[in-house]
């Protein structure tokens, strides 16, 4: 068996655990900028407010209804992800991080659920019960034989008390038979249009379409689809991959024109990167920085340039790629335009134990990795704004426009939340 833990409107639900007074309201989260609403609590969601909803086009409706709007706050949310994570990891070590608020877990090795399969239900409710206790995150799970039956659960179960098991043919026709076709696993809008039009509206109604059919117009991804839906396994839980590639872009909020409050967001980018290529044991081939001018601002002069060398080592140390970044926007920077965006992209990735060293290298890797493995450590455990290039530079003027924030309350000292307790004292 397999179970899909997905948690609930998990970035109201991050916020939520910080700040009580959110609770049974509705809240939403935007994007980047405060452009667009990416996240909706279940009130929000009832008051028709639809994903993706750009914030000006709804600020007077949201204040109408005195719906709560913030900021996105990713570094308490990747932090709160990574506790709920672990939590998951001691159920069961084979786990499968799906995405930030989703993971499959195999139960198979689980002596309980092997032995006791008709207390499926039972266990999925202690296992919901303890995250929320550990991590304060409400999550819905979905047990079943495969994959895309453990997804079908998991939307069922949070419609329902936040867990459903598929476990037997019953449980298989009665989950599928009002399922929308469109809101299955890995069918797109293109496929559910296609399918409604041939009246397979449910996901019944696809698993019982013939094989070769499928194949003709689902291709192998749909056969296997199907295939899942009928109980049979076709997807494994996956353990996670190393990434080809590792990027960073973010739109100002304000638009740019001094070449180094561009090169100080382009350092903190590449320390980000580097961090990143540093957590999987990878090293860099190729290094490609662009800048970019606001494409939707008509009456400015636009500009758009990057450009991509390769790197003499291949490397993840954050000071050297800093100082190849800067002579490449050195190379690309043009005066007289207002820079709505300048990003970085490391690919061409090896493992560290493939490195080629050059024999006029005049860098020393060994205490180069030294460093970066002191300093990683102390950032990992203090935050990272504790320690930083001083490429980065002090102030943040190419920040992003993030008028709701909330606190960093579990990776930040100063915004760790404090409770006051006043104490009653008997006077006789």
């Amino acid at each position: 068996m397999i179970a899909l833990v997905d948690c609930n409107n998990f970035y109201v639900s991050c916020e939520r655990v910080f700040n009580p007074k959110l609770e049974k309201r509705p809240v939403v989260v935007l994007s980047n900028n405060d452009g667009c609403i990416v996240a909706r609590s279940e009130e929000a969601k009832a008051l028709g407010i639809p994903m993706g909803a750009p914030l000006f086009q709804y600020k007077d409706f949201l204040d109408k209804h005195h719906v709560i709007a913030l900021s996105s706050n990713y570094t308490l949310y990747g932090d709160m992800s990574e506790r709920v994570m672990n939590t998951l990891a001691e159920f069961t070590p084979n786990i499968e991080i799906y995405s930030i608020d989703e993971a499959f877990l195999d139960l198979s090795n689980i002596a309980f659920v092997s032995k006791n399969p008709d207390k499926l239900f039972e266990y999925g409710v202690e296992f919901r019960s303890k995250v929320l206790k550990w991590t304060g995150i409400p999550v819905s799970i979905g047990i079943a034989p495969t994959k895309v039956l453990a997804k079908v659960a998991s939307k069922k179960a949070k419609k329902s008390n936040g867990v459903w098991v598929i476990a037997s043919e019953e449980d298989r026709v009665n989950a599928l038979s009002d399922f929308p076709v469109e809101d299955l696993w890995g069918i797109g809008r293109a496929y559910s249009n296609f399918l409604k039009r041939r009246k397979i509206n449910t996901a019944l109604e696809l698993s019982r379409m013939p094989e070769s059919w499928v194949r003709k117009h689902l291709t192998v991804q749909g056969v296997r689809i199907v295939k899942e839906l009928n109980g049979e396994k076709c997807l494994d839980i996956e353990q996670p991959i190393p990434r080809k590639s590792v990027g960073s872009q973010k739109s100002f909020g304000e638009p740019q024109t001094d070449f180094f409050v561009l090169f100080n967001a382009l350092a903190s980018y590449i320390d980000e990167c580097a961090v990143k290529l540093r957590n999987q044991n990878s090293v860099a081939n190729i290094l490609g920085i662009f800048v970019a001018t606001n494409p939707f601002n008509k009456s400015e002069p636009q500009y758009f340039k990057s450009r991509f060398i390769r790197l003499p080592v291949p490397t993840n140390f954050t000071g050297e790629l800093i100082r190849f970044g800067y002579i490449i926007l050195k190379d690309i920077f043009k005066e007289g335009y207002r820079y709505k965006r300048v990003g970085v992209l490391l690919t061409g990735l090896d493992s560290v134990n493939k490195l080629q060293y050059n024999l006029f290298d005049k860098l020393n890797r060994e205490k180069a990795i030294k460093l970066m493995e002191v300093y990683d450590s102390i950032r990992k455990k203090y935050g990272k704004e504790i320690l930083k290039f001083s490429a980065q530079g002090i102030g943040k003027e190419w920040k992003m426009k993030q008028e709701h924030l909330s606190d960093k309350f579990t990776t930040d000292w100063d915004n760790i939340l404090t409770i006051n307790i006043q104490s009653k004292q008997k006077h006789s």
